[in-house]
């Protein structure tokens, strides 16, 4: 692999957010899943969780949507919502989901500096009673329109790029995130991604 192309990776592992992530709970169309990975991507999240207990396993994505971000991040996929909270519980010290209810957190108001998993539920129906009890909290994106929601790609991407802003305002990536053992396995991953783009 050639200089340039090490560097580009390094720059990007160097800015990859280990204490945040997004989890779909599911969500039925694999073009908003490949959507939210390319905006995870964008803002350094490497890890997504596809949780999916009442629609079959995911076998792809839309391709055209995440123009093939899904390689370069990891994604856990969980048919089984208590396994998918043991595994978040490990690396995250808060989940919230997106639910409007009277004791929703205002998107704003959150401390995005801190370990963190963000839930959104599906095109219909949202995050389910069952999600939201698990989890520790709700908050919503500020609207004053009528319609009162969002595409889930762009309540994702509005969500993200909030956490972007703060992130970057406190030096998050300045410094890498991630753990070495972590840190040399996706460069180990992204190097043969790169042979194989560039066979």
């Amino acid at each position: 692999m050639t200089p340039e192309r090490t560097e580009r990776l390094t720059s990007v592992l160097n800015s990859r957010q280990g204490d945040i992530t997004i989890v779909l709970e599911n969500v039925f169309d694999p073009h908003n899943i490949s959507a939210v990975m390319r905006t995870a991507d964008a803002v350094g999240v490497q890890d997504i969780y596809i949780l999916n207990t009442k629609i079959p396993r995911h076998k792809k994505w839309g391709a055209k949507s995440s123009s093939s971000a899904v390689k370069w991040l990891t994604v856990h996929q969980f048919e089984n919502a208590e396994e998918c909270f043991k595994a978040l519980r490990k690396n995250y010290s808060t989940i919230l989901t997106t639910h409007l209810s009277s004791d929703a957190l205002n998107l704003h108001s959150i401390d995005f500096t801190k370990s963190i998993a963000l839930i959104f539920g599906n095109e219909h129906s949202g995050v389910s009673e069952e999600i939201r009890t698990m989890a520790d909290g709700n908050f919503i994106i500020p609207q004053v329109g009528i319609i009162r929601s969002l595409n889930i790609s762009v309540a994702c991407a509005v969500t993200l790029y909030e956490a972007f802003r703060q992130k970057m305002n406190a030096g998050q990536y300045n410094q890498p995130s991630l753990n070495d053992v972590r840190y040399q396995e996706l460069f180990k991953k992204w190097e043969e991604n790169k042979k194989e783009e560039s066979e």
